[in-house]
């Protein structure tokens, strides 16, 4: 039987998560609103603004030091 050391899919937790997508159609980009660095961002791959959303996600801690939350 082989034993692998990644966790199933099914076991790791989701959470309604806030996130940035897109504004553009033909875009598919989004981000987790917890690791911007912008009020509002831009979207990295085409620089169409971005607008908030929520999407249920794996849950996910930024553990980074210099990350602050500015609400």
């Amino acid at each position: 039987m082989y034993n692998s050391r990644k966790k199933n899919v099914e076991d790791l937790p989701t959470e309604l998560t806030a996130i940035w997508s897109c504004s553009s159609e033909d875009c598919k980009g989004w981000m987790r609103d917890n690791f911007v660095f912008n009020m509002v961002p831009v979207c990295p791959q085409c620089q169409s603004p971005m607008v908030k959303n929520e999407k249920m996600l794996t849950a996910v801690t930024n553990t980074s030091p210099s990350w602050v939350k500015n609400k």
